[in-house]
């Protein structure tokens, strides 16, 4: 690591700014990690689509699929995929917590920026925020890699912005990843935003968070990578506009992307996210693969509304 515990905060408000994205793991045919594949994307999100930032198996990354050793393996393959070129926040999110020091250790060990780290589920509890005081803080004494916390729906219930500003304290929590309504995340900014760098991973809030909330950091979800291609570079593009103060060509260029969004969105069967998205990547020429079991494949009609919406989107390749 390029900083030790005791300055993570500060070397991450200086470093962790702009788009990152929460990478796919592509997959062989018989189930095996496909390490080309996954070379491949992160030489076209870095080198053609200018994101700065890797989310490395997690919920996108199908990592509730994995084995350990695999998670593992996918950490030293994208710390060395990015070479330096972009940074690396790697998801040591488990239900056993001796199975989220390991992770964490691992990461620490072969060269990743930061850790990630979802606020679990808790079976019975319905006042959880000394637990998950407890639990972050046991996370933290074990390791010296900076921490970005994650609460999202899926936990069963979201860490209030009192909660997250009392963790905020934590030396080596950086960040978080905050999947909750606007007003929650804006009051989260308000109480901790010298401490934390708060981020959600909605793209349509992106702009608003920029202008309105000052923030400098998109962590992370797969827009930067299924709304652009190589020579379509419009996120990147308003993003840039809105951090140097050009707000309403800024908005244009954001709303000009909305057949896109659209027609990811009307596509996008229930319960087949993560196929659907594989296959717009490979529309797009980037590597999908198959999802692995119990996830659902797209059926051909599937495929071919989809790639019917695609080609008609307005999105250039």
């Amino acid at each position: 690591m390029e900083y030790d515990r005791s300055n993570a905060k500060s070397h991450a408000r200086a470093t962790m700014r702009g788009i990152w994205a929460a990478a796919n793991t592509p997959f062989l045919s018989d189930g095996a990690i496909d390490e080309e594949g996954f070379r491949r994307n992160v030489d076209h999100w870095i080198d053609d689509l200018g994101i700065e930032g890797l989310f490395v198996a997690g919920k996108q990354g199908e990592f509730f699929s994995m084995s350990i050793e695999e998670r593992k393996r996918l950490f030293e393959l994208s710390v060395t995929a990015a070479g330096g070129r972009a940074q690396t926040i790697v998801s040591c999110s488990d239900q056993n917590m001796d199975v989220v020091i390991e992770l964490a250790l691992h990461a620490q060990a072969c060269g990743a920026d930061y850790i990630v780290v979802h606020a679990p589920v808790l079976h019975f509890l319905s006042a959880q925020d000394e637990t998950l005081l407890r639990y972050y803080q046991t996370i933290a004494s074990k390791v010296d890699i900076g921490m970005a916390l994650w609460s999202h729906p899926d936990s069963g219930y979201l860490m209030s912005p009192d909660l997250c500003n009392r963790l905020a304290d934590i030396e080596t929590v950086v960040a978080i990843k905050y999947s909750v309504p606007r007003e929650m995340y804006k009051n989260l900014t308000q109480l901790a935003d010298d401490r934390i760098l708060v981020s959600t991973a909605s793209e349509s809030e992106w702009l608003d968070n920029i202008l309105e909330l000052d923030w400098r950091l998109y962590l992370c979800s797969s827009p930067p990578y299924t709304l652009q291609s190589r020579v379509d570079r419009r996120m990147r593009q308003y993003t840039d506009l809105a951090f140097a103060g050009k707000a309403e060509e800024a908005r244009a260029v954001r709303d000009s992307l909305e057949p896109v969004r659209k027609a990811l969105r009307d596509t996008r069967p229930p319960e087949k996210m993560f196929a659907h998205q594989k296959y717009w990547q490979e529309l797009l020429g980037q590597v999908g693969g198959p999802v692995r079991s119990p996830l659902l494949e797209l059926t051909e009609d599937e495929k071919r509304a989809t790639r019917e919406a695609f080609e008609a989107c307005g999105l250039q390749t």
